[in-house]
């Protein structure tokens, strides 16, 4: 049977690619992020914690789709999916390998479960799914693992409420543990926290939201679940409902979690960047720090 052993959060931010490819990840800029991140790339790396497949939750940034083309819910269920051009060439990163049989399962689960899924099997990933590749397995020659992309639409109004991206998560979560073959899948929901990248706020950051947001996550996701967009939008800023992603990778662990690890850091880019590794209460490991990490100090020290 296969199972849902972690959930991962990852901000998908396009400059993190620009830092790898320009050798930047030391920098006085970006190395408290890619420090931040170091923990995660040991963790995963070790055998028993590779995935065999991961469900990449993520937001098309008008580059499968576009205005004559808005799914609220997709998923890929082909063989391959290539990097996108988004008008400077494609990313320099493996193609993305999906698992066309597991896909196809969770699909059919999902829409006999009344999520009206939209099924591609042609779809070129941008850097919302490529990102958070790299940030959690650097720069290989091919991705260790097959990935299952999942594109949520957060850009045009209206978006998904968190209630029914909680949901989502709970039947993905429902469809992979009937599937017969024997997996270890992760769930990851990936997107920027506060974040406003236009109008009189832009730029706005929300720490106390933030933080509050992880918390809740953890440990009181139904209510968590409840908020509606205005809040999004009021405390987190235009860009900051991306955070209902991470609620289908909350879903997709069942009640209890335990947490592993919990990155936070501001600023990066123009966002808060937030990454966390959660399990499943009855089957995590040994937490990798018992403190939280914020711009490389613990949110104790910083607090």
């Amino acid at each position: 049977m296969a199972r849902v052993t972690t959930g991962i959060t990852s901000s998908h931010i396009p400059a993190l690619g620009a830092a790898i490819q320009t050798g930047k990840t030391g920098d006085d800029y970006w190395g408290p992020v890619f420090d931040g991140y170091k923990a995660i790339k040991d963790w995963i790396a070790k055998p028993e914690n590779t995935p065999d497949v991961v469900v990449l939750v993520y937001n098309d940034h008008a580059s499968a789709f576009d205005m004559n083309c808005i799914p609220t819910f997709a998923i890929g269920c082909g063989e391959v999916f290539k990097p996108a051009d988004e008008g400077w060439g494609p990313r320099p990163v493996p193609d993305v390998i999906g698992h066309p049989d597991l896909a196809w399962h969770i699909a059919q689960s999902l829409i006999l479960d009344d999520f009206d899924m939209c099924i591609f099997n042609k779809m070129d990933v941008d850097h919302g799914c490529t990102i958070p590749l790299s940030m959690m397995f650097g720069e290989p020659e091919e991705w260790p693992c097959k990935v299952i992309p999942l594109p949520v639409n957060v850009v045009t109004y209206p978006p998904p409420s968190g209630a029914r991206c909680f949901a989502l998560g709970d039947s993905i979560k429902a469809a992979i543990e009937s599937f017969p073959e024997d997996l270890n899948v992760h769930v990851w929901g990936t997107g920027g926290m506060s974040h406003q990248l236009q109008g009189p706020r832009a730029g706005l950051i929300n720490k106390e939201f933030d933080l509050d947001f992880i918390e809740r996550l953890i440990n009181d996701p139904e209510d968590l679940a409840k908020m509606p967009h205005i809040d999004y939008l009021r405390e987190a800023g235009s860009e900051g409902i991306e955070l209902v992603m991470w609620l289908i990778m909350r879903g997709a662990l069942g009640d209890k979690v335990k947490e592993l690890y919990n990155f936070y850091h501001i600023p990066a880019s123009n966002t808060a960047l937030g990454a966390l590794i959660l399990q499943p209460e009855e089957t995590a490991g040994e937490a990798l720090n018992p403190k939280r990490v914020l711009s490389g100090h613990s949110l104790e020290a910083a607090e």
